[in-house]
């Protein structure tokens, strides 16, 4: 019996870590990625401290600081289900392996949305990827698409521009909803054309992706030649294991928390790109802070 598990391998269950270890509260952090969003982040610059660092490196010395504490046990599992016990709270794993613990923190992060087109999913890993900062590398000299308008959309655009000979960026509007530092970076690029207010509607390939079939024609085509297709339309709150717990959701499909972190199931709180919290501002910042914050409300939710 654990007095904490915490779900999620990511910025806010690592720091939820750091600060249970340091309340002394026996924790079991467990989760089937390291690291979470985090590792798709090829470049922070927002890290108070840190001038230039990247996901994975902030990542591991998160992991390593809460692997510091003798209170702390790491698993790497993922986690099927989570239930209420009259002890508290029983997690079972994909294994078939359970641990109990007192509370829980739930820090599953987001799951990547999917177009829904023809293609798809048929070429999943075959050409089709859902984070361009990530995947990029193994394109190097080809042609690609990145679809989106957002940050990591952007943001992986112009990573990918950096190895790809060229880069098709395909967004619905006239306009992207990027901060313009990285439509600056973008715009600078020479390899990245903009395919706007147009749309994906099938994937093509055989084995693997051959192009993209667009909404309406694009320089007299309805068709593009490409070698990768890079999915970055956002993200959904993962809530599969708050739902087990009957934690109340936002209109938004988040976790709704207080500003303790605490969810409306008595035990259960939520902290990260999962939660509510921090007016939906997903940042390591804001997960690092909402951690802290549901380790502290749940010391004094033992406590009392």
């Amino acid at each position: 019996m654990y007095d904490v598990i915490i779900v999620g391998l990511g910025c806010a269950g690592y720091t939820a870590a750091i600060y249970t270890a340091r309340y002394k509260l026996s924790t079991l952090i467990v989760g089937g990625e390291e690291g979470g969003t985090g590792m798709a982040a090829a470049e922070v610059g927002d890290w108070p401290g840190e001038i230039h660092t990247t996901g994975p490196d902030l990542m591991q010395k998160f992991k390593e600081h809460a692997l510091s504490f003798e209170e702390v046990e790491h698993k790497n599992a993922r986690v099927e289900k989570v239930e209420k016990t009259d002890s508290g709270f029983r997690a079972t794993f994909q294994s078939g392996e359970t641990a109990e613990a007192k509370a829980v923190i739930l820090a599953t992060g987001t799951k990547h949305r999917k177009l829904g087109v023809p293609g798809e999913k048929e070429f999943s890993g075959k050409g089709v990827t859902y984070c361009a900062t990530c995947d990029a590398y193994f394109y190097k000299g080809k042609n690609v698409a990145v679809v989106g308008g957002g940050d990591s959309a952007v943001e992986g655009a112009a990573i990918a521009a950096q190895v790809a000979n060229k880069v098709y960026l395909i967004h619905r509007r006239n306009e992207f909803r990027a901060s313009p530092y990285w439509v600056d970076r973008v715009k600078a690029r020479d390899n990245v054309e903009f395919v706007l207010e147009n749309a994906v509607v099938e994937i093509l390939g055989n084995t693997v992706v051959t192009g993209v079939r667009l909404e309406k024609e694009f320089n007299g085509s309805d068709a593009i030649d490409l070698q990768g297709v890079f999915i970055e339309i956002g993200a959904d709150a993962d809530t599969l294991l708050a739902e087990q717990l009957h934690c109340e959701l936002d209109d938004r499909g988040h976790v709704k928390v207080d500003a303790g972190m605490r969810t409306s199931t008595e035990g259960v709180f939520a902290a990260g790109d999962l939660s509510s919290g921090s007016n939906h501002f997903a940042q390591f910042t804001t997960a690092a802070g909402e951690g802290s914050i549901a380790a502290n409300s749940l010391f004094h939710y033992l406590e009392g």
